[in-house]
């Protein structure tokens, strides 16, 4: 079983990594089994520099908030802001305390000090505006689309007012409410006001297409990419707190799906504008179905941003997806031998990168059923899922950092 793989494994190297796939894709999706690990992210930095330097990639997007992460892009492209407050802002779910994550931007800005803005990186969040425990008041994204529309077409073109949205909006704190993640009853998602605020999010970013060649003319390029991110961010935002208020059984499941729907417009937005490695969770990028239980819920099943983008891309989007043998700070030991971590943690090195085809063989070729590994410290790979991974990273031994 080890020498059906051992002659397969490459470094951790972006060159290598190609060499695995039928072409350049415009979005490399390296997904990762557990979050807040320095060790997989410095492999990460690591292969983004390479994938910038010797690829043509200029573009790194997180599992992060979209709308923060204008802050984080801002400063590695013009250096606004200090780097403390930057990570302290610019991020969400804690990701700005990651010592790797700060020597990413570090790298970032200064490759991008004195490059022309056309060869600059950026930096972008895939995620929305959302938490585990809720989500954000829609009022930033709307505010930004309406401020961005009313300097560019005729009034009379405007379905509403900027007071009338405030009026709408309410206060923050109604829509911010953590207690509407577990008690349906306490979301404003669809309150009157709220399906208002729909319809007027429809007709603003129809605004935006049906004005696409005057706005081509009458503003920057990178103030109409803000605008439609604005435009998908307040569409998400708005049906993500509708769903909030549901009390169906589907609820969790439609939020589930809500959330990397918005996660892969956000992907195909930054595809559009070149390649881009996305890093995120593997169960957000992988091409099958995703599962979780959460809060006592039985099983929810959802179609990830991953499998959405890659059937927009087709070979255009590709899964690097991660695997680890040890993580004993999390109670992760040794991997069992009828597991895919089993069959990587034979191999003698600490890290490689293999072709998901020749694993999927050895597994096949194992005396038992392949299963999922036991340990619940992270999301193992599942065996079934390698048909549809374009290759693997493996990491023998996450230390604690």
């Amino acid at each position: 079983m080890e020498t059906g793989i051992t002659n397969f494994t490459r470094p951790v190297e972006a060159s290598a990594v190609m060499e695995l796939l039928p072409t350049r894709p415009r979005v490399l999706a390296l997904g990762e089994p557990t979050h807040g690990e320095d060790t997989l992210l410095g492999l990460r930095n690591r292969l983004f520099r390479q994938l910038v330097e010797e690829q043509g990639y200029r573009t790194i997007a997180l599992e992060s908030d979209c709308l923060r992460a204008l802050i984080v892009d801002a400063y590695v492209t013009s250096g606004e802001g200090s780097l403390d407050d930057v990570t302290e802002h610019g991020f969400s779910h804690g990701w700005g305390g990651s010592r790797a994550n700060r020597e990413l931007l570090r790298w970032m800005r200064e490759f991008n000090a004195d490059r022309p803005t056309a060869d600059q990186v950026r930096f972008a969040g895939m995620d929305g505006p959302l938490e585990i425990t809720g989500a954000e008041s829609p009022r930033q994204a709307l505010s930004g689309l309406h401020d961005y529309l009313t300097a560019h077409v005729d009034a009379e073109l405007l379905p509403c007012t900027a007071d009338r949205l405030d009026e709408l909006l309410g206060t923050d704190a109604s829509w911010t409410n953590q207690e509407a993640m577990m008690d349906p009853s306490q979301s404003v998602g669809r309150t009157p006001e709220a399906r208002e605020l729909r319809l007027l999010a429809d007709d603003m970013v129809t605004l935006l297409e049906t004005q696409a060649p005057h706005l081509a003319a009458a503003s920057a390029p990178s103030d109409r990419d803000r605008a439609h991110l604005y435009g998908r961010t307040t569409v998400g935002l708005l049906r993500y707190h509708s769903w909030m208020a549901d009390t169906s059984p589907s609820r969790m499941a439609r939020l589930l799906a809500a959330r990397d729907e918005m996660m892969a417009g956000n992907l195909l937005a930054l595809a559009a504008r070149g390649p881009v490695l996305v890093h995120a969770h593997n169960s957000h990028l992988q091409r099958d179905k995703s599962a979780m239980r959460m809060w006592g819920h039985p099983k929810v099943e959802w179609w990830s941003a991953g499998a959405l983008v890659s059937t927009r891309l087709g070979d255009q989007y590709a899964h690097l997806a991660t695997a680890l043998g040890t993580m004993k700070h999390h109670g992760v030991e040794a991997p069992p031998a009828d597991t895919v971590e089993g069959i990587l943690h034979a191999l003698p090195e600490p890290h490689c990168v293999l072709d998901a085809a020749r694993l999927d063989a050895a597994a096949r070729d194992i005396p038992a059923v392949p299963r999922v590994s036991p340990y619940f410290g992270y999301a193992p790979l599942d065996p079934a899922h390698l048909p549809r991974i374009d290759a693997v990273l493996y990491v023998r031994d996450v230390p604690h950092d």
